[in-house]
């Protein structure tokens, strides 16, 4: 097999595919090719015939700007990709989209972009093996979950903050299964590093509890090759260190422009004449193609009939229950009851809603065990802190607690690479810091993970901590991130609605918004109700003449109102819980209708801004909410100040409903 051809063949296609679309980043192809190849030649345990095999290695693309160079690659490993869908590259439909995504390419298991994400991803796919290691052995020495994680990273990822908080928890547990491959070419974008990135990269990993290992030329294969088995062996995560050069062999080599230049037709000529390939574009040398895919064949075909011995040796053992277990997972169908935890709450009385998901939890975990999770530092606030369970760390991936420390973004990114191993995995934090975790969030969404994300603390009810840990707008930059689901249940009843629709998703993520205050359990609420998103809490005792909307705490406010206009003779005051709007949108108009029939005057309860609520009320005025910041203060007097407290709403209702 000639390594130099195969790797020039990888450059060629990748710049062909860069030139077709007009579009792409050519320096990385032509720097970091050599990497790339050596990886999958020598060290990817996959299988292309079967490349969603559960026990493959898994590689993440964190430097997305390179998806040319890393669909070139899987066409000569012989991942399916044809030569038309290299010349798609970019286009809309195409299995080359611009940045990869994941279900949209073969062998690409995780969508990337947004730099540093990626590498953070990579950190929770390597925590994910480690939990599943665990929890599908087949003897103390031998299990049926058992591979690496490898992420390709550049400059502009290890300059987000991200990065550097997900390699630290690495670090702290010593996940030893994750290789990070770092394409260090002193350049970015802009311009040379040297003007915004200076640290020693190998020392700061090593102070975060990583191995480090330095490649000095990163167009010798065998050195690369070298430190990857160096690091395989290693009982930490590890970094190595390839020193490349941007551009390699264009006109523009070592320059910040090559980074996402298209080249010009001149250098297109003179680099293919360097590289030893016709001068015609989309060349395959289908011969030396050939050889590779059948030495990685040949190289993991061993590895691949001993876990499916060891498979059948597994579901032998468990029996036909246990096969559908991790048949169920491997296929992301497992399904969950949450009415059969045999919780229940008697009317009036009354909770934290933290509180109550606390105890949910508690038993979800005995039934799930690959429900996992934790928090940013706040579990013993936030109560998804589960005592009975054990605590994963570096000693031991047995437990469901999930240490994530104070940091909130890579926790996010994190949950990622957990469900990206299919876990179902929970991450919680202060509602008013989900923007720390907004990025995650939006791939989360775009990759369709049900990542769960348990939010307390869902009002300025929290006066005394002050208008920074007060949530204004952010519910509605929730409800904002397309495919996300955003439930705030009004009670107890509603939460374990609210939870069954969560374990149900399986192709979004959830974020459940829960108070810290306690709130009474309502004679009016529905568990399966709940499940519509939306419906009829309190009806109407004559003609409609008004619907009160309200989600949470303020279901209870909306139904206090409501029986003041029947106490004085207005009956016709319809009170609608609406726990999960976009839930309530996936219904039949029918359905809609028949709750908020069109025409009649509505209003919507709820401490938040009104964006996102455009389809329930005609006009930003008809949303009892909040538009400012808060104070600093006693509960009452934050409320009082912010229009918020029950006599002011009231008052603000009462002036909407004057004849104009």
């Amino acid at each position: 097999m000639n390594d130099g051809m195969i790797i020039s063949n990888i450059k060629g296609l990748g710049i062909d595919m860069i030139e077709e679309a007009k579009s792409g980043h050519p320096g990385i192809v032509l720097g970091a090719a050599p990497i790339l190849y050596t990886l999958y030649k020598n060290h990817m345990k996959v299988n292309t015939c079967d490349p969603n095999w559960v026990n493959r290695d898994r590689f993440v693309m964190s430097a997305g700007h390179g998806s040319a160079l890393l669909y070139a690659t899987l066409y000569m490993v012989g991942y399916g990709l044809t030569i038309d869908d290299l010349k798609s590259f970019r286009r809309i439909g195409s299995k080359t989209p611009g940045h990869p995504e994941v279900g949209t390419t073969p062998g690409v298991d995780c969508s990337t972009g947004p730099l540093g994400q990626g590498l953070a991803n990579a950190v929770g796919l390597a925590l994910g093996e480690k939990l599943l290691e665990e929890r599908y052995r087949l003897n103390p020495t031998r299990s049926l979950i058992d591979y690496h994680v490898y992420a390709l990273v550049g400059d502009g990822d290890l300059m987000e903050g991200v990065s550097y908080e997900a390699a630290s928890f690495a670090g702290t547990l010593k996940l030893n299964n994750l290789i990070v491959l770092y394409d260090s070419n002193d350049v970015s974008l802009d311009g040379p590093i040297q003007k915004t990135f200076q640290e020693n990269v190998r020392d700061r990993f090593k102070a975060m509890g990583w191995e480090t290992i330095l490649v000095k030329e990163g167009d010798k294969v065998e050195d690369i090759d070298k430190a990857i088995h160096r690091a395989k062996k290693s009982d930490l995560p590890t970094l190595i260190e390839v020193k490349t050069k941007i551009g390699q062999g264009s006109l523009l080599e070592g320059q910040h422009t090559v980074h996402g230049k298209v080249l010009t037709e001149e250098d297109v000529s003179q680099l293919r004449m360097r590289l030893g390939l016709p001068n015609q574009a989309f060349y395959v040398n289908e011969e030396e193609a050939a050889k590779l895919r059948g030495h990685i064949a040949s190289r993991v075909n061993d590895s691949y009939m001993a876990w499916t011995k060891n498979y059948q040796e597994y579901t032998s053992f468990v029996g036909e229950e246990g096969k559908m277990l991790i048949d169920g997972l491997f296929h992301n169908q497992l399904t969950y009851n949450v009415f059969d935890i045999g919780l229940e709450w008697r009317t009036h009385t009354k909770e934290a809603l933290r509180d109550t998901n606390g105890k949910i939890l508690e038993e979800l975990g005995k039934r799930i065990p690959l429900l996992v999770g934790g928090s940013a530092d706040v579990g013993t606030t936030t109560k998804t802190y589960v005592s009975e369970y054990l605590d994963v760390s570096a000693d031991s991936f047995r437990g469901n607690n999930i240490w994530f420390g104070v940091r909130e973004h890579a926790m996010g990114a994190i949950l990622n690479g957990l469900a990206l191993s299919h876990l179902r995995p929970y991450g919680s934090a202060f509602l008013s810091f989900a923007d720390y975790m907004k990025p995650p969030m939006r791939m989360a969404a775009l990759m369709k993970l049900p990542v769960t994300y348990l939010y307390t603390h869902d009002s300025i009810v929290i006066g005394p901590d002050g208008p920074t840990h007060q949530p204004i707008e952010q519910l509605a930059m929730l409800r904002a991130i397309p495919n996300m689901k955003v439930y705030r249940p009004a009670d107890a009843k509603e939460l374990l609605g609210c939870w069954q629709m969560i374990l149900d998703s399986k192709e979004n993520p959830s974020a459940l918004v829960l108070t810290r205050q306690e709130v009474e359990v309502l004679e009016e609420t529905d568990s399966s109700r709940t499940m519509k998103g939306g419906y009829v809490a309190l009806a109407e005792q004559s003609p409609l003449k008004l619907i009160l909307v309200a989600t949470g705490s303020e279901v209870q406010t909306a139904k206090n109102l409501a029986h003041e206009f029947i106490r004085s003779g207005e009956l016709g005051v319809r009170v609608v819980s609406m726990p999960c709007l976009e839930q309530f949108q996936e219904q039949s108009l029918e359905y809609q209708n028949s709750i908020l029939p069109p025409g009649v005057f509505r209003v919507v309860i709820e401490a938040g801004i009104a964006s996102g609520w455009e389809s329930v009320i005609t006009h930003p005025k008809y949303m009892i909410g909040l538009s400012t910041f808060g104070y600093s203060g006693t509960k009452d007097e934050v409320l009082e100040a912010m229009n918020f407290s029950y006599s002011k709403i009231r008052e603000r209702l009462f002036e909407l409903l004057k004849p104009q």
